[in-house]
């Protein structure tokens, strides 16, 4: 990676209390200094990525917030400011009465050769969000990106920039955007109407835009994506099932809705009736989930991996790293690692749900043994049901829907405390891990002779914990499987479609 020099760190120490620039420029060294900190009564701070410095013995002061204030431009509605023709920004943190009483000074930097990690992607046309927590690199990968469609590419580029973090403060762009034009947006609530004036005014073939946010905005980037004009933006977020959950911004991959089946399409699904399915077309076609800096996650095709994550189907993805000689290293994600990782998680959290079993009573025993469950009233969001042998032999609905879905069902014999501390016994030792791990290495095995040409295999005995695991595998590679028998003699088998 390359660091444009046209953003010295000089420019932004020059706007520095003297006595914290003095400490500052013998801490910078290797120029991975990500942002200064002043609080008002504290002593100042210097970050980087891996270490916090305090600088000096002076805590900051009213004249010394008063100085850097002085020095910048004026704060937008989002309380950001900046330096002229630089990349650096500038925050504020105010009292009740507005007073500025912090401040988070962030060092900014063009870093050439940031956007070779997805080029091949906004090279396709595609559009493509880039998500990932704040400071991870997002907006300087945007706009390289930007920078690379409009200098390599020679397409017509417009950066939307809501507060001149992109391309940097002042009336005349950044040269690190290259040719892009750049549309300042005077407050951000007016980010949506700016995104749409750019396509109805200047007939831009690309959009670029940074931390889509809310509900607005994200009409505005569906209106723009029907319209034909490719998009390259960024929102808050750490995976695509975390976008997906988020109401404001889940339509940018098509958003949520629960759909009400047939009969028979439940049956065939092996679920209940009402399931969550996609609603529309995502807006982007492809999502990047930024893990580290130079580390991205791909999804290549948004609209099956949500439809993967709603039907508990692993989605297919990419990771991809810059090796140190820059060059883009792929590798398909693993997925029985995945699936390994969410049966464990399974184990971990134990969510509970009642049927015919006394509440309260389950509560204290669980507070004796100093364990902590999670009781719910949808058996969708549960991993155990626990009932009574009553109930459990005369096989009402909610139990018939139980093992549709797999979930392990605990019957007792009645609503005895004695009788739910033996329950919570059980279900708390759980199965032995090298009994799981032997159970998915007889499933495994089973499916790749089906897949070989073998029409069926049946797995040894196991309970329904285990059973419902060698289940998902099985989904999971788009094989069949079923149940039979009686306990505890009831087992799997792996059928080839």
């Amino acid at each position: 990676m390359q660091t444009v020099d046209i953003d010295d760190i000089r420019s932004l120490l020059a706007v520095m209390p003297p006595h914290i620039a003095s400490d500052l420029k013998q801490e910078i060294g290797n120029g991975d200094l990500l942002e200064i900190v002043m609080d008002l009564g504290r002593l100042p701070e210097a970050r980087f990525p891996n270490r916090e410095i305090l600088l000096g013995d002076h805590e900051v002061t009213e004249a010394d917030i008063q100085h850097v204030t002085s020095l910048i431009g004026s704060f937008s509605g989002d309380n950001r400011a900046g330096l002229t023709r630089t990349l650096h920004r500038i925050s504020a943190i105010r009292n009740r009465e507005g007073k500025i009483v912090g401040l988070t000074c962030r060092v900014g930097r063009a870093v050439m050769g940031t956007a070779k990690i997805i080029q091949d992607l906004v090279e396709t046309g595609n559009n493509v969000l880039l998500m990932g927590p704040p400071g991870i690199g997002k907006t300087t990968i945007l706009r390289e990106t930007a920078r690379v469609l409009a200098d390599d590419l020679k397409k017509r580029v417009i950066v939307v920039d809501t507060s001149n973090e992109i391309a940097g403060d002042g009336d005349i762009p950044h040269p690190a955007i290259g040719h892009a034009r750049r549309m300042q947006v005077p407050t951000p609530t007016l980010q949506h109407a700016v995104m749409i004036e750019a396509v109805e005014n200047h007939m831009p073939e690309v959009i670029i835009i940074d931390e889509i946010g809310t509900s607005l905005e994200a009409e505005a980037a569906r209106t723009i994506a029907e319209r034909g004009v490719q998009l390259v933006g960024t929102a808050h977020g750490n995976s695509l099932e975390n976008l997906m959950m988020n109401p404001t911004l889940s339509d940018l991959i098509g958003g949520v809705q629960t759909v009400t089946l047939g009969d028979e399409e439940a049956r065939r699904r092996h679920t209940q009736k009402s399931v969550l399915e996609r609603k529309a077309p995502p807006t982007f076609d492809i999502v990047v989930e930024i893990q580290e800096r130079y580390k991205v996650l791909v999804h290549p095709d948004v609209a099956r991996a949500v439809d993967s994550v709603l039907h508990g189907k692993q989605s297919h993805s990419e990771v991809r790293w810059l090796d140190p000689d820059g060059n883009v290293v792929k590798e398909q994600s693993a997925s029985i690692q995945e699936t390994y990782r969410k049966s464990d998680e399974k184990k971990q959290v134990v969510r509970v749900y009642l049927f015919g079993i006394n509440r309260p009573i389950l509560e204290q025993a669980a507070h004796e043994k100093g364990l902590s469950i999670d009781i719910t009233d949808d058996l969708r969001l549960s991993n155990i049901l626990i009932t009574t042998k009553n109930y459990f032999r005369r096989k009402p609905q909610k139990l018939r829907d139980a093992e549709a879905l797999g979930i392990p069902i605990y019957a007792i014999r009645g609503n005895s405390l004695q009788q739910l501390r033996h329950c919570l016994d059980s279900i708390y030792s759980g199965p032995r891990d090298e009994v799981v791990d032997s159970a998915l290495d007889e499933a495994l095995q089973a499916i790749d002779e089906v897949k070989n040409g073998k029409k069926e295999v049946t797995l040894s005995p196991q309970n329904s914990f285990i059973r419902r695991l060698q289940h998902m595998l099985a989904e999971k590679h788009d094989v069949t499987s079923s149940s039979s028998g009686r306990e505890p003699g009831r087992r799997v088998k792996i059928v080839n479609n």
